[in-house]
């Protein structure tokens, strides 16, 4: 009587149950500071009086710059009545914004610099930052207006996004295909627990449930 030789290679199943389990691992390890950082911003977001994120101090700053480039164009109207603001025919706008960078180390990004018949309005954002400057065309003297907030605010708008640029809108977009990444191999994973098979389905459409029921009766 022939023995009955027994498969030794894992079956299809297996090995995709096996490839799955050690990309929900390593994925989540890979990410786990970025989860806990939008998880835990996602509380002081919700509360931010509970760690004084609204706090801010402001401080003004003054001077003058060269004011050859600021002033006002052939052909651009200086009546103080005109409502519609003048082109803008400063030049020298990169030479302005590092002067005034670098004499009271302004940090974030130029979001606007607006040009009127009287004064040019530069504005500076970042993560819980702001850099308000008002420069006078004819004097060249400018006001600066800094407002800084707090740790917890910086990291509220990481969160958002607000301010952040370019690169850091990329890592949102990661994170956030990375949490539903991790969310969906975990509740695949559940279907090759056969003794947890039902009821971890059953405690997904649970979740599922109350926060659907949530946003449709508790929320106003």
């Amino acid at each position: 009587m022939e023995a009955r030789v027994r498969p030794t290679g894992k079956s299809l199943s297996t090995r995709f149950a096996a490839l799955i389990r050690w990309l929900h691992i390593y994925v989540w390890l890979l990410s786990f500071t970025a989860l806990v950082f939008f998880g835990l911003t996602g509380i002081t977001l919700n509360h931010p009086t509970w760690f004084s994120a609204d706090a801010q101090h402001v401080t003004e700053h003054r001077g003058s710059v060269i004011t050859a480039g600021l002033a006002t164009a052939p052909g651009v109207s200086t009546n103080a009545s005109d409502s519609e603001p003048a082109p803008e025919s400063v030049t020298g706008k990169l030479e302005i914004v590092e002067h005034l960078r670098a004499t009271h180390a302004l940090r974030g990004a130029v979001s606007e610099f607006r040009v009127d018949v009287r004064e040019c309005l530069i504005l500076r954002k970042g993560p819980g930052y702001a850099a308000d400057t008002i420069v006078d065309r004819k004097s060249g003297i400018y006001t600066v207006t800094v407002t800084t907030m707090g740790p917890v605010a910086i990291l509220n708008d990481l969160h958002k996004g607000r301010d952040t640029g370019s690169s850091w809108s990329i890592v949102i977009d990661v994170v956030s295909i990375v949490t539903v990444f991790v969310s969906l191999t975990g509740l695949l994973l559940i279907f090759y627990i056969r003794r947890k098979r039902m009821s971890g389905i059953l405690t997904a459409i649970a979740g599922t449930i109350a926060i659907v029921a949530i946003a449709l009766w508790l929320v106003p």
